[in-house]
């Protein structure tokens, strides 16, 4: 079961990777950052990372796996080993209050059918998720292959970490990860994405071969449509979170080298994570080979 809950949970966030619009168009591509400056006596490593995939995808390029080995801490989104954020993250998809409360009896025989036609459940089944637990089903509808055969970007990176007895940290918490998502997205809105599934599935199928080939620009360039995401919503799940995580990063790395696990929708645009740490000082260039 909680392999089933921190599945769902990646597959969310893999949303935050393939819904970004254009921005940025002069950078270079790179899936591995290095940071210097401004200070550091020893670089840091900023990844991003495409939460989820299927194995015949999956592949961890041998420069990111290096830059690990050379960092003293592994930093993610979310700190997965800590016990509190995993109890935070098996609630977050129940909720006290029934999805059908939240409708009129219209809006819950139309999102009834969306769930049998597209999803392969009903509202019966689903009626005590919430919102955040109906979004993260668009994810796994995307992903074409069987829940056996993904793989988890950030949970292998996390693996090897601490087979290597490297510190773990989170960038934020859980319950700030939902505020964003809350922000951005209200039941209704949820609904409207999940009836954009077969959209989504395409998208995800040509995000992961640019990743593939670190093309960031084409993962950035590849939905701009605002029906995937507003700019209120961009600003709640990305800009606000990257300003966030740029004002946590300068002590971390200031203490020890680190290596940034981030969703790679995060590192691009003059409100990612580069540009933020390029105006704070620290020089931000990606890493063809270590």
């Amino acid at each position: 079961m909680k392999n089933l809950i921190l599945l769902g949970f990646a597959a969310l966030l893999s949303l935050n990777m393939i819904t970004v619009k254009a921005q940025n168009k002069n950078s270079e591509n790179s899936t591995l950052w290095e940071i210097s400056g401004n200070g550091l006596t020893k670089p840091s490593y900023l990844a991003g990372t495409c939460h989820i995939m299927c194995s015949q995808d999956f592949e961890i390029k041998p420069k990111v796996m290096k830059a690990l080995e050379k960092s003293d801490q592994f930093v993610m989104e979310i700190n997965y080993t800590d016990p509190a954020e995993m109890t935070a993250m098996q609630k977050m998809f129940q909720t006290d209050k029934k999805l059908s409360d939240q409708l009129s009896p219209e809006e819950t025989k139309e999102l009834d059918k969306i769930l049998i036609a597209d999803y392969g459940t009903d509202l019966k089944k689903m009626d005590n998720s919430s919102s955040q637990g109906l979004y993260a089903l668009i994810s796994m509808k995307a992903v074409p292959c069987p829940q056996t055969d993904i793989k988890l970007y950030e949970i292998e990176l996390l693996q090897n970490a601490l087979k290597n007895k490297k510190k773990v940290y989170g960038l934020e918490k859980v319950e700030d990860q939902m505020n964003s998502i809350n922000k951005a997205y209200d039941l209704k809105g949820v609904i409207g994405q999940l009836k954009m599934g077969k959209e989504y599935e395409k998208l995800l199928k040509e995000m992961v071969a640019a990743f593939k080939k670190e093309d960031v620009q084409s993962v950035y360039t590849l939905f701009k449509d605002d029906k995937i995401m507003n700019a209120d919503q961009e600003k709640a799940m990305l800009t606000d979170r990257n300003k966030n995580w740029a004002e946590k990063m300068p002590d971390m790395m200031k203490k020890e080298s680190s290596f940034f696990a981030v969703g790679g929708a995060h590192l691009m645009g003059e409100n990612g994570v580069i540009q933020l740490l390029k105006s704070k000082g620290y020089t931000v260039k990606p890493v063809a080979s270590l």
